[in-house]
């Protein structure tokens, strides 16, 4: 099994087959704005496991769920070798585009493919596609949840026990939609990911692919903000414990720490409100915040972090409530593997693709990955930078253009060109 990108001959087909496929995954939970709607065990997300299980038999894989809904398209060339995982995840979030996650599964699914319509030499190790559960976390928190059972940062008895706003289970949402699997899935040799970026750092600077060397490191926090309930129209305003009020100061702060340092070297965000009563009449007596700050200077990052609890003793005085801060999970500034990234530049020079160094400020789940195998984590460029939105694009020319990098990417990765990278 000759394991070489495919030649220039055969490019056209070959974007025009993927281009085919990819279009045809975009319909999936579609959205009256033309973006996607497929939040991790709904239905909608079902029916996209189907068009990968299918179009993965289709092309000669064969599949397995594992105990937290990761699917795997599997081809074994050398029995009881492990795998290079390919892949990312089909789940969105409740308004989002089409490119986030399901580029990069759709991209795995034809590297694999070309790969797989080869032949000569055997590899050394196997080839696993996959759709990681629960990458997006705005259904089920945290996010990233499939690739972190995986790699053993998350006990898989936790995640399943996880509930959403409705009080349902990841494991019986699973169970309802016949993705609970069982087993943890194949063992991994190497792993590659490749996402739009996200940003316009690559559109602003007209370059195809982005190296990613680094993640930006990352805090999340949620907050409940304990008020007093009491009637909107009466309550005398000098008596008023308004959880709201607090939750609103919350977020001005955020964005006043973020302001507070020059060259946008950090982004904090409030993305989740959820208010109790809830009434239009009453003065709410709870409110639960999510926030999130990034940066990738970790100084940076601990001196926003000591401004937000400053900033919350100052809000608990001024609002007359109380907060309780509790840190959901965090990742530093660490570097994916350097050979990983080596590799990549010179599979895309081969192939005359214009590339840079780039950091990935968003999470992928090749975060995970990096920490437990050698990875490769590739981005094209995202059309103004506009991402999580329905008007979501990347021209064809680029996501081609990526299908073409990842498979010869993986190529190498299967003849073991990482083994031992650090």
């Amino acid at each position: 099994m000759s394991l070489a990108a495919s030649t220039p001959s055969t490019i056209t087909s070959d974007a025009e087959a993927f281009l085919r496929d990819f279009r045809s995954l975009s319909v999936i939970g579609e959205t009256p704005g033309h973006g996607v709607d497929r939040q991790a065990a709904t239905a909608a997300d079902a029916q996209a496991r189907t068009w990968f299980t299918s179009l993965a038999a289709q092309y000669g894989f064969t599949t397995e769920t594992d105990q937290v809904g990761n699917v795997f398209a599997l081809i074994e060339w050398t029995p009881g070798a492990p795998y290079v995982l390919v892949g990312s995840h089909l789940d969105s979030q409740p308004t989002a585009g089409k490119y986030d996650g399901a580029y990069g599964v759709a991209a795995a699914l034809h590297a694999g493919r070309r790969l797989a319509a080869t032949n000569c030499e055997t590899p050394k190790y196997n080839l696993a596609i996959v759709d990681w559960f629960n990458e997006e976390g705005c259904r089920f928190a945290p996010s990233m949840m499939g690739s972190s059972v995986y790699t053993g940062k998350l006990p898989a008895n936790e995640a399943l026990a996880v509930s959403d706003k409705h009080g349902t289970t990841v494991a019986e949402a699973l169970e309802a939609i016949g993705h609970l699997g069982t087993g943890t899935g194949p063992i991994a040799a190497a792993y590659a990911e490749i996402h739009i970026e996200q940003g316009r750092s690559l559109e602003d600077s007209g370059t195809t692919i982005g190296l990613v060397h680094s993640c930006w490191a990352a805090a999340k926090y949620t907050a409940t903000v304990h008020g007093e309930q009491a009637h909107t129209g009466s309550t005398v305003i000098a008596d008023r414990k308004d959880a709201l009020l607090g939750a609103s100061m919350l977020v001005v702060l955020l964005r006043e720490i973020a302001d507070s340092f020059p060259d946008a070297v950090l982004h904090t965000s409030v993305g989740q409100l959820d208010v109790y009563p809830n009434s239009p009449v009453v003065v709410p007596s709870k409110v639960d915040v999510v926030m999130d700050l990034r940066s990738a200077d970790q100084e940076v990052l601990a001196a926003a972090t000591a401004m937000l609890h400053q900033g919350i003793s100052r809000i608990e005085q001024q609002a007359n409530v109380s907060i309780d801060v509790q840190q959901s999970h965090a990742w530093g500034v660490l570097p994916y593997q350097p050979a990983g990234v080596e590799l990549a530049r010179a599979c895309a020079d081969a192939l005359q693709l214009t590339n840079a160094p780039v950091y990935t400020l968003a999470g992928h789940d090749s975060i995970n990955m990096k920490d437990i195998v050698p990875t490769v984590m590739l981005f094209v460029p995202s059309v103004d930078g506009i991402s999580h939105n329905e008007r979501e694009y990347t021209n064809d020319a680029d996501v081609c253009a990526g299908v073409d990098l990842l498979t010869e990417v993986v190529a190498r990765l299967c003849r073991g060109e990482l083994d031992g990278a650090k």
